[in-house]
């Protein structure tokens, strides 16, 4: 059955990092924005990568430094689990350097340093997840 629908479909947000604050701070700028939902919050990449297989959100907004499990080896695991997934690699600027060179297998789609303004990350979230909707359409 073919549903069609006018209204832009809502984007569905994992907010992953280990800093309470940072975690707090991002589910209430995004659930706050029209058509984005945030789907859940994780505090290290084991837990997101649990959250994704769930969720199955649109964009991940991922801290790169965390306990556990970091963000680069959840996002090459939630890579495998759900390749469409567009990942943000949200991380302090001390890891810009790092990030590029161990970018090496894709393993998200771009890299944001953390002191971006709120309207920037807002709509690189946006813009990501509307081309993923946008192909799945």
């Amino acid at each position: 059955m073919l549903m069609l629908s006018c209204e832009p479909s809502t984007l569905r947000v994992l907010v992953v990092d280990d800093h309470e604050l940072t975690r707090m701070t991002l589910q209430m700028v995004l659930s706050c924005q029209k058509n984005m939902q945030v789907v859940g919050l994780a505090t290290n990449g084991q837990e997101a990568v649990d959250m994704v297989k769930r969720h199955r959100p649109d964009v991940i907004v991922l801290d790169l430094q965390m306990p556990v499990m970091d963000g680069w080896t959840a996002s090459g695991k939630i890579k495998e689990i759900a390749p469409d997934t567009q990942i943000i690699a949200y991380s302090s600027v001390e890891d810009a350097k790092n990030a590029g060179a161990n970018n090496d297998m894709g393993r998200w789609d771009v890299f944001c340093k953390k002191d971006v303004p709120t309207t920037e990350l807002i709509a690189l979230v946006r813009e990501l997840g509307n081309g993923n909707n946008e192909s799945a359409a």
